[in-house]
């Protein structure tokens, strides 16, 4: 009679093949007011620790909203309903840490490309502003200048 000390199925666990460069998603139990729900991270691998032993984890990045998010995922934690391989990329890497560096870098990138546009074009009447503006800069004629002053 095997004594069982993890609700966690150790040998599926240590038998899961993650490697840097997978993407996986992790389906995780939530507690909330007392009902259990499960909630998928996907993403990047970027590293895998302490291989299959028991303090093993792995580390996950996933970018939502142009916001990059890692979470650090034990391997044998109970919190951890199943964990998929969704996708098998070859990497020539043990840590993919340089991929936070490359997205940011790519951020940027963006960002320089969307400040070389107009800045007229995000106004909707662009035409109503420019003839407010000219109008504005245009002199005061004198005679209807000291007539506002006379009022005063």
């Amino acid at each position: 009679m095997a004594i069982k000390i993890s609700p966690v199925d150790i040998e599926a666990r240590k038998n899961l093949d993650i490697r840097p460069g997978d993407t996986v998603r992790v389906w995780q139990r939530i507690e909330e007011k007392g009902k259990i729900r499960l909630q998928a991270f996907e993403g990047l691998v970027l590293a895998r620790k302490h291989g299959r032993e028991a303090g093993g984890t792995f580390t996950v990045r996933r970018v939502s909203s142009g916001v990059g998010t890692e979470r650090i995922f034990p391997l044998y934690s109970p919190m951890i309903d199943k964990v998929e391989i969704v996708k098998r990329s070859r990497v020539r890497r043990a840590k993919l840490y340089y991929i936070r560096d490359k997205a940011a870098r790519e951020a940027r990138r963006q960002l320089r490309r969307t400040r070389l546009m107009d800045p007229m074009a995000g106004r909707l009447d662009t035409a109503e502003a420019a003839k407010n503006v000219s109008e504005e800069s245009k002199p005061v004629p004198e005679e209807t200048a000291g007539v506002a002053a006379k009022n005063e």
